[in-house]
């Protein structure tokens, strides 16, 4: 009996050092599988890329997709608008928006839409234009008014950031 005793004691002892020894190996082989999977999936380096840009541009302009918002493709970024709005007066509001032409672009007559943009955002009050609806007018007004001052060149009003602080 005292043999048994002594045999549970030491199975005991033991057993915490192999859960342990159990924990590490299956730790260790987890994050060797992580590692090996991840350099699998993951691209092999950053650097090529950046170093393929630098060529692209050293040879005479960076090769990839072109911006949508040019003028050969009939679309006009506008200045970033930054005015108060009319109620209440201390509240902001930041406006980026680039016009659509039908026909090719005309940049005197984009200004003009966008000092027409300006002046009507400082009109509007704040409850004017809270939530997704309020929102929604605000963008088919502004469309509206882009329609009115091209005389129907300004095929599309797109809105790129609208921020209000």
């Amino acid at each position: 009996m005292a043999e048994e005793a002594q045999g549970e004691a030491g199975a005991k002892k033991s057993s915490p050092i192999l859960l342990i020894a159990g924990i590490v190996i299956l730790t260790l082989v987890g994050a060797g599988g992580g590692w090996f999977l991840g350099g699998m999936i993951a691209p092999k380096s950053a650097e090529p890329a950046v170093e393929e840009k630098a060529e692209g541009e050293a040879k005479g302009g960076a090769e990839g997709i072109p911006h949508i918002a040019t003028e050969a493709n009939g679309v006009v970024l506008l200045e970033p608008i930054t005015t108060n709005l009319a109620y209440p007066s201390d509240n902001w509001v930041r406006l980026e928006v680039a016009l659509a032409f039908n026909g090719p672009p005309e940049l005197p007559l984009a200004e003009s839409v966008h000092q027409d943009i300006m002046a009507y955002l400082r009109t509007v009050s704040l409850q004017q234009i809270e939530g997704p609806r309020g929102f929604q007018y605000l963008r088919d007004d502004i469309q509206e008014r882009a329609a009115l001052r091209s005389q129907g060149k300004v095929a599309r009003v797109m809105f790129r950031t609208f921020v209000i602080e």
